[in-house]
């Protein structure tokens, strides 16, 4: 069984599984191993989680094959758009992506690509066919385990962002990343009221020439 456990997990898994154990020993010194946890898996990135609006529902309609196809199509559409922005997939769970990447801006700018894209595909298709998606960005420190999954606070305020509050089309971002991205040309963050746990706000981010045509359309109505 030792052996097989050794196969199972990764290096870095039973790395952390050992120090956690060390952790819940009786008289344990949790301050210096929450250290060494930190100082051996502690990285900053960029979190996204994607979701697929509606998606429950569909399945209930649709049936098991239609949940398939959709999965298909997100993927073959959408794993191309986060590698050309540098993006780490790690994880794929049913509707949903967990996507890392070094810098914010990198990931706000496939977020709009992707959003983009299926705007184009969505385009004339039957509401069933449709790909809808929501997507959540945090950025801070997280602990990195292998290229597997990430765990921290900004993580999972991105998770309740992107598979909780955003509706399709949708990008929210937490008030780390609205910090890091605030000056940036061309973009808009508008304060939401969803405040995930783990940031102290969120913002719908929007491209500012986009928000400038709605303004326009709303000026010329009579």
């Amino acid at each position: 069984m030792a052996c097989y456990d050794r196969v199972r997990h990764t290096f870095s898994e039973g790395r952390l599984e050992s120090l956690v154990a060390a952790r819940l020993a009786p008289g344990a010194d949790k301050v210096a191993i929450d250290q060494r946890i930190w100082d051996l898996f502690g990285e900053r990135w960029a979190v996204m989680f994607t979701d697929l609006s509606g998606f429950s529902r569909r399945v209930a309609e649709f049936g098991i094959v239609h949940f398939l196809q959709v999965i298909y199509e997100s993927e073959r559409l959408l794993v191309p758009v986060i590698e050309d922005h540098d993006g780490i997939l790690l994880k794929v769970e049913g509707d949903s992506m967990l996507v890392v990447f070094r810098r914010p801006a990198k990931a706000v700018a496939c977020a709009f690509a992707m959003q983009t894209l299926l705007e184009g595909y969505n385009r004339g298709k039957d509401p069933s066919e449709q790909v809808l998606l929501c997507v959540g960005v945090g950025y801070g420190d997280v602990l990195r385990i292998g290229d597997h999954d990430v765990f921290g606070a900004q993580v999972n305020a991105a998770s309740k962002l992107g598979e909780d509050a955003a509706k399709a089309g949708e990008i929210l971002v937490t008030d780390a990343v609205e910090e890091e991205l605030r000056r940036t040309k061309g973009l808009r963050f508008v304060p939401v009221d969803a405040k995930p746990p783990g940031a102290k706000a969120a913002f719908r981010v929007e491209a500012a020439r986009a928000t400038a045509r709605r303004g326009a359309r709303g000026r010329a109505r009579p």
